[in-house]
């Protein structure tokens, strides 16, 4: 049966996007945007600009971070300054993992809150990060390595990748290679669903990787070009070679403008996220057809 999704307890409707849910399906996976704000999160102190003063929730925006939850794992990319209160906002009870895209303040600078998890489960935390990000990690929480454990210290295990498929369980993780102007950072693909942020350059051998994603995340800073992030414009770009169902835009800043009037002008098949929104994707159908999606909105207005 054929719907228009619909953002709950809201009017607006996606235009163009025209699904079809077959009942009977398994859940695949849920993806959960913790954050969609870029470094220093929206709004801004001190900004009394249109949009840090907007009375718009979706205006909100803490650091960027995704949840990741399927086949019965939790998977978390990147864990920011905000990634304490994200874990309560969300009742998040565990985590199995965590990916980090790269070594910046603004995805790695809560891992010291996984505290709670070890307390909890009585289990150390598995990060997966490149060697170089890795090793920041180990720098940064230094104490947490240290040959002289102390209770109630963060307990990690970092496992380091490279550009090579790893697997967390049963569920196989794609890194894909993309640059942050001069900086080599790490995207990541997990099944259908593609996760881009800080990017502004994808190699075309990259663009390869993430092609036949259905559901794929693009960082879009803000309408002008910069430096070292995708602007809005260069992150639709993306999306018309990649061509996925539905594309998302992350890692906004306040320039971007007001959420309701960038919204207006997206094409059909991409959404400007914000914090709260949760993608339900259905198991693909047996014969290697296209994923399905359902798409909810929580309630998880920023008050």
């Amino acid at each position: 049966m054929a719907f228009w999704p619909m953002f709950v307890g809201e009017s607006h409707i996606l235009s163009n996007f025209n699904v079809e849910i077959h009942k009977g399906f398994p859940l695949f996976m849920k993806v959960t945007f913790l954050g969609t704000g870029t470094s220093q999160g929206v709004p801004v102190i001190g900004c009394g600009c249109e949009v840090c003063s907007s009375p718009d929730w979706k205006d909100n925006r803490l650091r960027s971070s995704v949840l990741v939850q399927t086949q019965g794992l939790n998977i978390l990319i990147d864990a920011g300054p905000d990634f304490r209160y994200q874990m309560l906002k969300h009742r998040v009870h565990h985590l199995d993992a965590i990916l980090l895209t790269h070594e910046h303040r603004d995805h790695i600078s809560g891992l010291d809150d996984v505290r709670a998890f070890n307390m909890m489960s009585d289990q150390p935390i598995a990060v997966y990060a490149e060697q170089r990000v890795a090793n920041a990690v180990r720098t940064l929480y230094h104490y947490a390595f240290s040959d002289l454990p102390f209770y109630g210290l963060p307990q990690m295990v970092v496992h380091e990748i490279g550009e090579g498929a790893f697997s967390i369980g049963p569920v196989q993780v794609n890194p894909v290679r993309v640059m942050h102007h001069r900086l080599p950072i790490l995207a990541f693909r997990i099944g259908d669903f593609g996760y881009v942020t800080d990017a502004n350059h994808i190699q075309d051998e990259s663009m390869q990787q993430l092609m036949g994603c259905k559901f794929l995340v693009v960082n879009g800073l803000m309408r002008a070009q910069h430096i070292s992030h995708f602007s809005l414009a260069e992150a639709l770009q993306v999306m018309e070679q990649v061509k996925p169902e539905l594309g998302i835009i992350t890692h906004i800043s306040h320039h971007m403008g007001l959420h309701q009037e960038v919204a207006k002008h997206l094409p059909g098949n991409v959404i400007l996220g914000y914090d709260g929104l949760s993608l339900m994707l259905d198991e693909p159908d047996k014969g290697g057809g296209s994923s399905f999606l359902k798409k909810i909105s929580h309630d998880t207005k920023n008050k």
